[in-house]
């Protein structure tokens, strides 16, 4: 594979998704069915097609072919010549479980532990669906409302401190005796572990309250609005209270988060894309029926408290601006461009995704040129070291930290 080359992504439909925002960024029709994610990668589970000598083929199995050729040679050597990350749009309609990932040593470990006593991959206990990391990044296309680790204490005491719960100010007394991650893991493990009539009277009691509450501070209001909004998806869930306990966030489009390993989330409302290292492993802890493994949750589970820093990209050129990462199999950045701007060169040293959100624009590169329109992305190999974009429009790029 020697040039850029239009890719067909596969969508994944959830039931959390949404009938619309996908299909009418990529300009189909509504679908039947909720369409949560389209996925833009080699990921084994559900591969992006590659358009080459006028046949769509796998790049999963390109890569598997001729991994340098497509990767180049030192993401091939670094990653086991495997493609490093994975780039979706997210649509979501309803709340996505709240969840976090494992560190790459957690998810070695437990794919290891999971494999010798010979947990199907399928079944419905398995926690490890592969041995790495899952790292990410969330850039807002539209707004987007999510849960992002831990609130500091003083917040979740001041927002729970007129609710009339037995059952919730037992709880907090673990905080209000130990205001610190120590305490919060106790509190949280309490949380989790509660009996189920209990539980289900201190979530009735609380959701009552958010219904009945009239507050000026619109921090307030949100967290109340939104624990009515989940208890409505997910009554009786657990997850229905985390408003309280996590940081609740809404992204202005263009902003992003990034979320490192053991951080607690949810993404609730909102069109975004989202960026993250080769992998499948979530741990779950509400807003789900599925498969809820509490011991191996707290093991994964930062519970430092922290205000989240909200991303805005920074200018690298006139048309290109980054968003900072931390991790080492991706990086997010956005090229916006109109018809007067001359000389739009982007360099290439690894492998590259191109997504259009708006406009059309031609990418360009010795012989060769291809318009993407609104919708559609492209896939830039290793072998294309330098490439041109004239035209009008919004672009995202994932690509590798060099």
């Amino acid at each position: 594979m020697k040039t850029i080359s239009l890719l067909k992504n596969p969508i994944q439909k959830y039931k959390w998704g949404s009938l619309t925002a996908i299909p009418e960024l990529i300009g189909t029709q509504p679908s039947d069915t909720p369409c949560a994610e389209l996925w833009m990668g080699a990921h084994p589970k559900a591969s992006s097609r590659v358009f080459v000598e006028k046949e769509w083929i796998l790049l999963y199995d390109l890569i598997k072919k001729n991994p340098e050729e497509i990767l180049g040679k030192f993401i091939a050597e670094k990653f086991n010549n495997r493609f490093p990350y994975l780039f979706k749009v997210l649509a979501a309609a309803s709340p996505l479980s709240i969840q976090a990932h494992p560190s790459k040593e957690q998810a070695a470990a437990g794919f290891k532990r999971e494999n010798k006593l010979k947990i199907p991959f399928n079944a419905g206990n398995r926690n490890y669906k592969d041995a790495n990391h899952k790292p990410e990044c969330i850039c807002a296309i539209t707004p987007f409302w999510a849960l992002n680790g831990f609130r500091p204490v003083s917040e979740i005491l001041l927002l729970t401190e007129k609710i009339n719960s037995s059952n919730l100010n037992l709880l907090l007394n673990i905080l209000r005796d130990q205001p610190d991650n120590k305490g919060l893991k106790q509190f949280f493990y309490s949380l989790m572990t509660m009996d189920e009539n209990q539980k289900k009277h201190m979530i009735e009691d609380i959701v009552q309250y958010a219904g009945s509450v009239s507050d000026s501070n619109p921090v307030f209001q949100d967290v109340f609005q939104w624990i009515i909004k989940l208890f409505q998806a997910y009554p009786f869930d657990i997850g229905v209270l985390f408003p309280f306990f996590l940081n609740l966030i809404c992204l202005k489009p263009g902003q992003a988060m990034f979320l490192p390993a053991g951080e607690l989330h949810s993404y609730l409302d909102g069109l975004g894309l989202e960026l993250m290292a080769n992998s499948d492993n979530v741990l779950r802890g509400g807003l789900t029926p599925k498969h809820i493994d509490i011991s191996e949750l707290l093991k994964t589970l930062n519970f430092t408290s922290r205000n989240i820093e909200i991303l805005q990209p920074v200018p690298v050129s006139d048309y290109e601006s980054v968003y900072s990462s931390a991790a080492q199999e991706f990086i997010l950045s956005v090229i916006s461009v109109n018809q007067n701007m001359k000389n739009v060169i982007l360099i290439n040293s690894g492998v590259q995704i191109l997504f259009c959100i708006s406009g059309k624009v031609r990418v360009l590169e010795k012989n060769f040129s291809m318009d993407i329109q609104k919708g559609e992305s492209v896939l830039v190999p290793a072998n294309v070291k330098k490439y041109y974009i004239q035209g009008k429009g919004i672009l995202y790029k994932a690509s590798v930290p060099e």
